[in-house]
């Protein structure tokens, strides 16, 4: 089941879903533990595993992610909300919402979004059975994985505009 995005009325104040720019994307998918990374291409039509970071009390993790944005070049981020299958909020989707508001608050004017990401860690663990990944060897990767299943539900999801908008197809 890919991520559906947020209401306008969940997401950050002043996000309205803003016209589509061409650049590279960060996918987060915040753990208590790790934090999987993923970036889009200039494009921002392929999501690409980058880095698991560790995070850590001293807020490093915030810290490092901010360095990629500016490294990056990256022109949007996007959170993933890890609601209930029910659509109810937990405390790791509170625990995600706080982490994107914290980085939000490092990274200046880059957009910061929060998007519903249920299922997308079972969804990267099948992605890596079926590349031939054993589930003892996932653990590594498991996190960028659902951090790129993120991003790239994110990218399929939103409409294109202006020259990088797509014909449809016959």
């Amino acid at each position: 089941m890919p991520a559906d995005h947020l209401p306008a009325a969940d997401l950050p104040a002043g996000d309205a879903r803003p016209a589509w720019v061409p650049g590279r994307r960060l996918g987060v998918d915040v753990g208590t533990v790790r934090v999987g990374v993923a970036v889009s291409d200039a494009t921002g039509m392929l999501a690409s595993p980058l880095v698991t970071l560790r995070r850590a009390k001293a807020q490093s993790d915030l810290d490092r992610l901010a360095e990629l944005v500016v490294t990056e070049e990256v022109v949007e981020v996007v959170v993933g909300l890890p609601k209930h299958l029910s659509g109810a909020s937990g405390a790791s989707a509170r625990d995600a919402s706080a982490y994107a508001e914290a980085l939000a608050s490092r990274i200046g004017n880059v957009p910061v979004h929060l998007v519903d990401e249920r299922l997308s860690t079972v969804t990267a663990a099948s992605h890596l059975r079926a590349g031939g990944i054993a589930a003892r060897n996932q653990r590594s990767v498991i996190d960028q994985a659902a951090a790129v299943v993120i991003l790239q539900s994110h990218l399929d999801g939103r409409p294109r505009t202006g020259s990088d908008a797509r014909e449809p197809r016959s």
